[in-house]
């Protein structure tokens, strides 16, 4: 008897040993999903996780976009997490989801505050947004969160479904939550009115998020030596985005998307001592995105690709350029308007011919109008639609801007 009580003490401590918490952080649900095939108590212990650590890297070891690929295998992430379209290749990286291009384009207008979306195949995947991805569990697990208390009496968009029924949908499902708490409690985000900034999570005092009149001045002071200037913002001025109802902004159909990549920018205006902090705002429509700030350059490189949907009704894309200020609002550093439908018109032709070779596709001739420094020529390269322009920025006293322009219809 008391031999069998050691022997099951025994026993019982060595299970304990060996079924140790996997390690914790980030890490731990890409943990969960390298051990899943293996039973817990022939996992790594903490005392020792090189074995762990092999795996993690020999996963890594594939490379981003591999690793997506594999992703896109899983059951659930076969189809468009939203409307059931079959072979998503669009993804909400903030949710955590893969879905469809027409769902992609009324997610973006939710703002990426909400949803950040990316191109599987057209954008470039660090190792980290992956890594995140995994954490978030794919469309099944995203689902089971967000549709938790779905109504019976509600269908999800299928993939014939208009952009009214999938706009009304997703922001219910995301935006306002309704599905995540059920239809008897409240909202944990309610219906709110949003302005075109809301695509950005900026901070409270940025342009976009409180428009003043023209006529309203502010005294600006800055810290230690930094003198008042004229060049602070005037959003009714530099940042007419046009106001729609919220209704309208996500049941806009969509034609296509476009990368920018800006290149660089040249002999930038000074907005602080000696040099400034600038950064890009693209708008298009609803849509506004932007680049990262660098620091202390007027000549800045930042070789950053974004990417925004193509309305029906094609507007011109708004390129402004800012200094970042930490305690003060942020001061205009120029902005211009860029025709778009040329590019867009030149894809469409390419898109119904069987050309196959690269060639000129078309040209925008430079002129005081669009204050290009020389022509942007449109090129088919690679089966890729592509303008290159580099202009003068407008409402400012100097600066250039180079910009790289691609178009993707839709079918891509």
């Amino acid at each position: 008897m008391i031999r069998s009580s050691i022997w099951k003490l025994e026993m019982s401590t060595q299970y304990e040993k060996s079924d140790p918490t996997p390690p914790s952080g980030s890490g731990s649900c890409l943990y969960d999903l390298l051990c899943s095939d293996t039973p817990r108590w022939e996992r790594p212990s903490d005392s020792d996780t090189t074995s762990w650590l092999l795996r993690k890297e020999t996963w890594r070891s594939f490379g981003p976009q591999a690793r997506l690929e594999r992703m896109l295998e899983d059951t659930g992430n076969r189809v468009c997490a939203d409307c059931g379209s079959p072979d998503p290749k669009w993804v909400s990286l903030s949710i955590g989801v893969f879905i469809c291009i027409k769902c992609s384009g009324v997610h973006r207008s939710l703002g990426s505050h909400i949803s950040k979306v990316l191109s599987v195949k057209l954008d470039e995947w660090t190792e980290d947004q992956v890594d995140g991805l995994v954490n978030l569990g794919g469309n099944i697990v995203v689902n089971n969160k967000y549709e938790a208390f779905l109504p019976n009496n509600l269908n999800k968009p299928r993939p014939d479904s208009s952009i009214e029924e999938r706009s009304d949908f997703i922001k219910r499902k995301y935006e306002m939550q309704q599905f995540l708490e059920g239809e008897h409690t409240s909202c944990r985000l309610q219906p709110h009115h949003r302005t075109p900034s809301s695509t950005l999570p900026l901070p409270p005092d940025y342009p976009l998020l409180n428009e003043k009149k023209h006529s309203e001045k502010q005294s600006r002071h800055r810290i230690g030596h930094r003198f008042r200037n004229s060049w602070g913002r005037k959003d009714s001025d530099h940042l007419k985005i046009s106001k729609k109802s919220n209704s309208l902004a996500g049941m806009v159909e969509f034609v296509g998307l476009i990368k920018v990549n800006v290149v660089k920018g040249t002999n930038l205006a000074v907005r602080d001592m000696l040099s400034s902090d600038p950064y890009v705002i693209l708008a298009l429509g609803h849509q506004s995105v932007r680049t990262r700030v660098i620091k202390n350059n007027l000549n800045p490189v930042w070789n950053e690709s974004l990417m925004l949907s193509i309305p029906e009704n094609i507007p011109p894309l708004r390129v402004i350029v800012y200094d970042k200020d930490t305690f003060t609002t942020d001061d205009f550093m120029g902005d211009a308007e860029i025709d778009i439908q040329p590019l867009v018109a030149a894809a469409k032709a390419y898109e119904k011919s069987e050309i196959h070779e690269s060639m000129q596709l078309g040209k925008c001739v430079a002129n005081r109008d669009n204050n290009f420094l020389k022509d942007g020529i449109i090129n088919l390269a690679d089966g890729k639609v592509k303008q290159e322009i580099s202009f003068r920025l407008q409402n400012v006293e100097r600066g250039i801007l180079e910009i790289e322009l691609e178009c993707v219809p839709l079918t891509q």
